[in-house]
């Protein structure tokens, strides 16, 4: 996330592998410890606005319950019903995540992993299905806005009136309602803001909703499968919008500030609560039925994005699982290519598994014809002519 220039304001971090870091991390081996130790070095640089989240990792697994294998693939709850009523495929969520501050002055990310979501809600909490839930904030001006939906997004989806006879109509509905309860705590800088992609997840329905340019995508035996659209000003879609609510592009940013068109906080650029105006919080949704061709979930903010397609996340997370079938692992590896390619942001990613077992090896069949491409580029390709159509 890109804001117009402005003044970086300054504080003390503690530098990790290209990051800064102020949580022990568990999933790390002795080796990689002692070498964070030497490397370990303090230096001053900008203050954040107020809570800073920095190099985080989390890693948890939740198997679903066998009993609502019968019933969570038809159950009535807003969403549509599978096309393949008879497939056994039942997801088993399992996630890890990596954080890191990159080349910024402070951290601005914040991000969420639940993987068993009654266990995290409670069971008095009505659900359609066994679920999950996961987010990634890209904030910027300050971390209030990020610190804020993260930490009350949910609650607005499961409190919602729509919840859970229309779980479309409540996402959208908390989302604008996170951003109206945003404006209303006095004690935060509205000023601030934030974009937010959430996946929400009940048995093999998935919901994604994204309110800016974080970007999910699905790997589906070893293909990128893109399920959120970048709203930047310059996309046709958003920058008709924009124009017809009475807003300006000047230079890649709307009205010349945010290099986002929709986001959560931000409210020194919108109207009063309730009217129409360029900067949106309302997000996009993508439902998606899961089956047992879809292995992993990758949801990161920009830093991400900005220097590595979606094509080259998967392959990258696709060999990881084959070699250790670890998530949080996938993601730290896929923040520390970024850094690699010179990202210029902060990092935040999210992988999600849909099984406990790592993805098989991929057969090309046999043929009479020499072929002069790799699996992986022949994946490519198709992701290509696929999106074009």
């Amino acid at each position: 996330m890109k804001m117009a220039a402005g003044p970086d304001l300054s504080p003390t971090f503690t530098v990790l592998e290209n990051g800064y870091s102020r949580e022990k991390v568990p999933s790390m081996d002795q080796g990689e410890r002692s070498e964070d130790l030497e490397n370990t070095k303090h230096i001053n640089v900008g203050k954040p606005p107020l809570n800073l989240s920095v190099m985080r990792h989390c890693i948890s697994s939740a198997r679903l319950a066998q009993e609502a294998e019968s019933d969570s693939d038809n159950i009535e709850f807003g969403l549509k019903s599978p096309a393949d009523g008879k497939s056994m495929f039942l997801p088993v969520f399992r996630s890890g995540s990596c954080a890191e501050i990159g080349p910024k002055q402070y951290m601005e990310d914040e991000h969420i992993c639940i993987d068993n979501l009654l266990e995290h809600l409670g069971a008095s909490t009505t659900l359609p299905a066994p679920g999950a839930f996961y987010g990634v904030f890209d904030g910027h001006g300050g971390s209030d806005a990020a610190l804020f939906i993260r930490k009350n997004i949910l609650n607005f989806i499961i409190e919602d009136s729509h919840f859970p006879t229309s779980v479309e109509k409540a996402i959208k509905s908390a989302y604008v309602k996170a951003d109206h309860a945003f404006v209303d705590a006095r004690s935060l800088d509205s000023t601030s803001g934030t974009t937010a992609l959430t996946a929400l997840m009940f048995g093999r329905t998935m919901l994604i909703a994204n309110a800016g340019d974080c970007r999910a995508v699905l790997g589906k035996r070893g293909r990128a499968i893109e399920l959120s659209k970048d709203h930047k000003p310059n996309c046709t879609s958003e920058r008709l919008r924009i124009e017809k609510l009475g807003g300006i592009i000047y230079d890649g940013y709307l009205n010349g500030q945010l290099s986002v068109a929709r986001a959560l906080g931000d409210w020194h650029m919108k109207g009063p609560k309730g009217s129409s105006c360029p900067l949106s919080a309302e997000p996009e949704l993508k439902e998606t039925m899961l089956t047992e061709e879809d292995e992993f979930l990758i949801i990161g903010c920009d830093g991400l994005w900005d220097v590595m397609s979606s094509q080259c996340a998967v392959t990258i997370v696709r060999k990881e699982l084959m070699l250790h079938n670890d998530p949080e692992k996938c993601s730290r590896e896929l923040v520390r290519e970024a850094l690699r390619r010179n990202t210029c942001d902060n990092l935040t990613v999210v992988v999600v598994c849909f099984s406990p077992d790592p993805p098989p090896r991929i057969e090309i069949p046999k043929s009479r014809w020499r072929r002069s491409i790799s699996a992986d580029g022949l994946n490519f390709l198709k992701g290509v002519l696929e999106s074009n159509v």
